[in-house]
């Protein structure tokens, strides 16, 4: 990895294209967070209409990928069924139900959150008022099509089923450990309709395919450990988007973020001794 690029590489970078579209087919595969996509006309178009501002970090990636895909497949549409688990502040319920949606957005039980500290980082939701975006939904709109409840990803409700898609961005690394999160992917299969697709997101370790962190706060996981999952999966009869982690030879796919960690550029980061980033899941379950 290298040292931080010229300024002039990422500052007030990348610059919105005059004609930004969403794309019709990018992510038939599952990837690395890149910069590459950050440079293209629809990463621009889903950033603007995220209420974001387009800028190299890893989680606007990771919304955007959940966006993108799920539009690719057809499902952000009148009347569409869709699961947020571990949703925090995050503006996709609120687009969603723009679009039409109707949406469960689930977190941690306020309880648990506070236990472990999730209420004091800005990152938990206890209701609906964090997931407000009048720039985004009308809050009439948004109370209609948007409902909060509690769920804990490590034991999904049962009663949750019959959705068109789910999604999570960066919450199945803090479950506990690696089983646990690979455990929640297969699990929130269950809550969607035959042919239903889920659109993940959590940590990659870049260095190791052998050696990890896990069993702790924030575990990450490896090669190996998307591989099973996907075997797993297709086993079963799911349709796993094919691995592509190939993690990216641009300046800003080389820098390597420290703590603390920098506004932007940050696409690859140092964690508990481990160079990391971004994988996006997606999942069909078996018709």
């Amino acid at each position: 990895m290298t040292g931080l690029p010229p300024e002039e590489l990422w500052r007030d970078r990348p610059v919105p294209p005059p004609d930004a579209w969403p794309a019709a087919r990018v992510f038939d595969r599952s990837p690395l967070c890149r910069q590459a996509d950050f440079e293209t006309p629809w990463f621009a178009w889903w950033t603007a209409g995220l209420g974001e501002r387009l800028r190299y970090h890893r989680k606007l990636w990771e919304f955007v990928f959940v966006a993108q895909a799920l539009h690719e497949r057809g499902l952000l549409r009148m009347g569409a069924r869709g699961l947020g688990f571990g949703v925090g502040h995050e503006p996709l319920p609120a687009y969603f139900a723009a679009r039409g949606c109707r949406v469960v957005a689930t977190d941690l039980d306020p309880d648990e959150a506070a236990r472990i500290g999730w209420t004091d980082t800005a990152q938990h939701a206890a209701d609906l008022a964090p997931l407000q975006r009048p720039d985004l939904c009308p809050p009439d709109v948004l109370i209609d099509r948007v409902a909060f409840r509690a769920a804990d990803m490590n034991a999904v409700p049962s009663d949750l089923t019959g959705f068109d898609f789910c999604w999570s961005a960066c919450a199945l690394e803090h479950l506990g450990s690696i089983a646990a999160g690979l455990d929640f992917i297969e699990a929130s299969l269950n809550a969607l309709r035959p042919g239903g697709v889920a659109v993940h997101t959590t940590e990659f370790n870049l260095t190791s395919d052998e050696d990890t962190v896990d069993h702790q706060g924030t575990v990450l996981f490896r090669a190996r450990d998307l591989r099973a999952l996907a075997d797993r999966l297709t086993a079963a009869g799911h349709r796993v988007a094919p691995l592509d982690l190939t993690p990216g030879d641009a300046p800003l796919d080389r820098f390597l973020d420290l703590p603390p960690y920098r506004a932007e550029p940050h696409l690859k980061l140092a964690l508990e001794g481990y160079e990391t980033t971004s994988v996006g899941i997606i999942v069909t379950r078996a018709s």
